[in-house]
């Protein structure tokens, strides 16, 4: 591999402690033209410090010290210019204990790296948070009743406990949602692939979210859409969560449509309209993004982003367009993605 496209810098120095060769990216963070770091100083090459103002080279001496060292570990440091960068060395000997012959020096920006731990940090707040709110209600209402249990009537305890009840069954879907989004996160989102109509789910999820409520909202549909492969208990969430969005954030339901797709793209659409504004382009790919809320009222912000793992992981896409009339339309592809053995 040519170390010019390796996106790390690299520095290799001999056993005299002079620089032999510097990769594309340690020149461009030096701001080094051609081979004028060739020959200097291992020291001078890299002018690094510490907060205390100690330099990389004598901090670390990567040619003393313990003879059995062969490894520098990761640790941040500071250029002359002020810039954080993230250096670790390789030290290799003629033989196990023997003098250092080259110390491979590895140089990386640590922008991506804090940015990343800030976003892990605002994740954990963002979690504790949330688990937090209804943990409140749990322990408000529970310590009162442990407390003052004779001062309430049998209708405000029964209206504190159904309380508690409502905020711990919140508690659990929350949980259920944070390690959905985990095994999204890891790729260990798994599937129990079965025959599936995607028709017969959206008919479904509509008769059981239209309870109470009268005739359920029609699913239109042909006769011929095609089974697919899919897990169906992973399905049926994508449907509900796609038509308590559309039904809560959308102004209602305008149409629910399940169609076949043609080839080059065999397999079935999906596509749920709403009464709503739409979402404007620039924030649809937003949507999808953890902790992503639209609105007062709206849940966790997970929905989405594990409605498209879903559909990813079963080979399928999903995006936002706008519905005929106004309105957001959301549609989701998925492939029959029928297995081999039964193809034949």
């Amino acid at each position: 591999m040519d170390l010019d496209e390796f996106p790390d810098g690299v520095l290799i120095a001999g056993p005299d402690g002079t620089v032999e060769y510097v990769n594309a990216r340690i020149r461009a963070m030096a701001r080094a033209t051609g081979d004028e770091m060739i020959g200097m100083r291992l020291e001078d090459a890299l002018p690094f410090d510490d907060l205390n103002g100690n330099s990389w080279y004598a901090c670390t001496r990567p040619y003393d010290g313990l003879s059995t060292r062969t490894r520098i570990s990761e640790q941040a440091w500071w250029s002359p210019r002020g810039s954080e960068y993230l250096i670790t060395a390789r030290l290799i000997r003629d033989r196990p204990g023997g003098k250092v012959q080259r110390v491979v020096v590895g140089v990386r920006n640590a922008r991506i790296r804090n940015q990343r731990d800030r976003e892990r940090s605002d994740l954990v707040a963002t979690v504790a948070h949330e688990l937090r709110s209804p943990l409140t209600g749990i322990k408000g209402f529970t310590s009162t009743l442990l407390t003052k249990w004779d001062r309430f009537s049998e209708e405000q305890r029964q209206l504190m406990l159904e309380t508690v009840d409502a905020d711990a069954d919140r508690l659990s879907r929350l949980i259920t949602e944070l390690l959905d989004a985990a095994r999204i996160d890891s790729g260990r989102l798994t599937l129990r692939r079965g025959p599936v109509r995607l028709d017969e789910v959206a008919r479904h999820v509509m008769t059981i979210v239209s309870a109470g409520a009268g005739d359920p909202f029609a699913v239109t549909a042909p006769d011929d859409v095609p089974t697919i492969w899919g897990d169906a208990d992973r399905l049926t969430q994508v449907v509900t969560n796609l038509v308590e969005n559309a039904m809560r954030h959308g102004f209602g339901l305008k149409k629910v449509e399940v169609s076949p797709t043609s080839p080059p793209d065999d397999g079935v659409a999906l596509e749920i309209h709403d009464n709503g504004p739409g979402i404007p382009k620039e924030m649809r790919q937003r949507v999808f993004s953890r902790f992503w809320r639209a609105g007062p009222g709206a849940g966790s912000g997970l929905g989405m982003y594990i409605v498209r793992g879903i559909v990813e992981e079963h080979g399928g896409s999903i995006d936002i367009q706008d519905s005929d009339g106004g309105g957001a339309l959301i549609r989701i592809w998925l492939p029959v993605n029928e297995p081999d053995a039964l193809a034949e």
